[in-house]
Formats: structure tokens, C-alpha cells, sequence
């Protein structure tokens, strides 16, 4: 008996059987590389972490979203690699339902490109996001060549947005901007400041304190040599 016959016997599943679409994970292909991924939860926390006081927003990577006007998980389904829902309620979920969140579809999506995946962003789910999703903000970005491009629906149809002096794109959705920095793609506020890491604003935190006990330990030692104690101010 082969291995697959006696799981067959022992389980009662044929080794053919089809099982039905999943929504517990991604029906997207598997994250290609590395690569895709740390760009992934990097956009994820930083938004996160940025917004962590906000309710009102839902950001994920690599979700599955259905939107099958029959209702129907067995068609119409996509998986942006990272995608942004405005006015609706910070939760977790296994995956996106347009007809069990009130219709809504995501404002912001990030497309990461690959060799295999290139044409798909830029063509087929590029016309889908402007067309049935009517995602307002769209960028796509390769993490080998640095290509990155951005798109605004404007009237119907995705017209390219413009970089600044900087290079960045803004995301009219967000209010924020993003560029690529390091060799990834990142948020940047209105100003054009970097959008922390929890990781960098701990970092900054740790910099800042050690920046004002340094300048106190200056102060100390000005006053000592004015025969002023410094404990007693």
C-alpha cells in the first residue's frame, strides 16, 4: 500500500479530492522572496504603529479580498500584497469580504512586482483596481529595479502621480507620501519626515533621552564651577 492509499484509508480523503477556497489565508500565490515580504509587514507596521491610535482603518498584506457580485468565494477574488480600507473598523480578519463590510473596497494598494508578477500589477489588476474596486490610490514598486509608479483615480480612470522634489508620491487617501529610502518603499508625512518604525521611534526615544541627560550634565557642571550645587535648584 502506498503512502497515499493509507492516508486515503486511515483519513477517508482522497489524495484527488478538491478543497474549496480557503478564508484563512491568501488564495494569492505564495510571497516570492524575502524581499516581498519585509517590504510587506514594513508598510504594515509603519502604518500601524503611525495610526495606533486610530480605530477607524484596516490594513493588510497578502489578505484575499472576494468581491463576486453573486456572493460567491469561489470567484471573484484578489490578494494585493498590501492594501489600505478607510472608515471601517480596526480588526483583525481572516479576509476581506466586500459584501460583509458594507461594500467597501480599499482606498490604498501597494502592488510588489516581480518578474512573473509585473504584467499582471501593471495590466489586469491595475484595470481592476480602477474599474470594480475604484481603489483611489495605486502604486506599484519593484524591489530589485526600484521601479516605483503611483496612480490617482481621477474621473474614472488612474492618471500618474507626479514626485515632488524629493521623489515622493503622495497618497491623497493617507495624507501621507511614500518613497522609496534604503532601498524599500516607506511612508513620509506631509512635511517629508520619515515614518517611524516602532523598532526607529524606540531608537529615537533612546537617543533623545540620552541627548537631554548629556545636556543636564552640562548645565551641572556649568553651575559646580560657579559654586552653585545643582541639587539645590
Amino acid at each position: 500500500m502506498t503512502i497515499a492509499q493509507e492516508l486515503e484509508t486511515q483519513s477517508g480523503i482522497s489524495p484527488e479530492m478538491i478543497f474549496p477556497p480557503s478564508d484563512l489565508y491568501s488564495d494569492e500565490p505564495p510571497l516570492e522572496t524575502e524581499l516581498h515580504l519585509r517590504q510587506i509587514i514594513l508598510l504594515f507596521k509603519c502604518l500601524e504603529w503611525l495610526w495606533r491610535d486610530r480605530n477607524d482603518f484596516y490594513a493588510a498584506g497578502n489578505l484575499t479580498i472576494y468581491y463576486s457580485p453573486h456572493q460567491r468565494k469561489s470567484q471573484d477574488f484578489r490578494g494585493p500584497d498590501f492594501f489600505v480600507v478607510l472608515g471601517t473598523e480596526r480588526k483583525t480578519r481572516k479576509s476581506w469580504v466586500v459584501w460583509e463590510e458594507d461594500g467597501k473596497y480599499p482606498h490604498v494598494i501597494v502592488e510588489i512586482l516581480s518578474n512573473s508578477t509585473a504584467k499582471t500589477d501593471k495590466e489586469l489588476k491595475k484595470q481592476i483596481y480602477q474599474d470594480t474596486f475604484r481603489t483611489l490610490d495605486y502604486f506599484w514598486f519593484d524591489p530589485y529595479t526600484l521601479e516605483f509608479a503611483g496612480f490617482h483615480l481621477v474621473d474614472g480612470e488612474y492618471q500618474p502621480l507626479q514626485a515632488n522634489a524629493q521623489g515622493l508620491l503622495w497618497s491623497h487617501q493617507l495624507g501621507l507620501y511614500l518613497g522609496v529610502y534604503e532601498g524599500l518603499v516607506r511612508f513620509f508625512t506631509a512635511d517629508g519626515e520619515l515614518v517611524a518604525t516602532p523598532e526607529e521611534s524606540a531608537i529615537q526615544a533612546e537617543q533623545k533621552a540620552e541627548q537631554e541627560a548629556r545636556k543636564a550634565e552640562r548645565l551641572a557642571a556649568k553651575l559646580r564651577e560657579l559654586n552653585i550645587d545643582p541639587d539645590t535648584i
